[in-house]
């Protein structure tokens, strides 16, 4: 506990090395145990180096902490917790919309006109945009990625991949506002 203080408050004065000191210790078992909780080693280092980096970043900030080793595995399962609530309101949300387009190309002709129609529309708005920006959309959208991810997966900053939906959404919006609207 005293170690943790002293380790602490070098941290909050800026002390790289303690910090390394800190990342070495506790990077392994903080990722193995966030994968146990997503499921998922990828994940699980994406939220322990978004924790380290809020950590440094916010080191002046931080509050005095009984145990760092606690505080961490605390955010840690939050933050993974969190990522399992993301993923089922995800995957229901995605039940909800299957299930409305088979009970529409089923039940009603109408409503299947409808579906498909708005189909199309969102497709046709979609082959307009630059390539690069429906790579992005694609791979948020339909893939499930973070902007983090696609971010290194195409050698772009994550304000670029924000500013690119926040293109494309545009676009897609004012392709489909007067179909809603009628």
């Amino acid at each position: 506990m005293l170690n943790d203080l002293l380790l602490l408050t070098k941290i909050k004065e800026g002390d790289v090395k303690a910090f390394e000191k800190l990342f070495r210790s506790y990077h392994t078992p903080l990722c193995l145990y966030a994968a146990s909780i997503t499921g998922s080693m990828e994940v699980a280092e994406e939220i322990v180096q978004d924790l380290f980096y809020y950590f440094w970043k916010e080191r002046k900030q931080l509050p005095t902490f009984r145990s760092v080793k606690s505080y961490l595995y605390r955010a840690v399962r939050n933050e993974s917790i969190q990522y399992r609530e993301h993923l089922n309101v995800r995957d229901k949300h995605k039940d909800m919309v299957l299930d409305r387009s088979t009970e529409a190309s089923t039940s009603d002709p109408q409503e299947s006109m409808e579906y498909k129609e708005l189909e199309e529309l969102i497709n046709s708005a979609l082959r307009k945009l630059p390539e690069r920006r429906l790579k992005i959309f694609r791979m948020h959208r339909f893939q499930g990625m973070k902007y983090a991810e696609i971010a290194s997966a195409l050698s772009v900053s994550v304000k670029t991949v924000e500013a690119e939906m926040s293109k494309a959404l545009q676009v897609l919006r004012k392709e489909i506002e007067d179909y809603i609207y009628i």
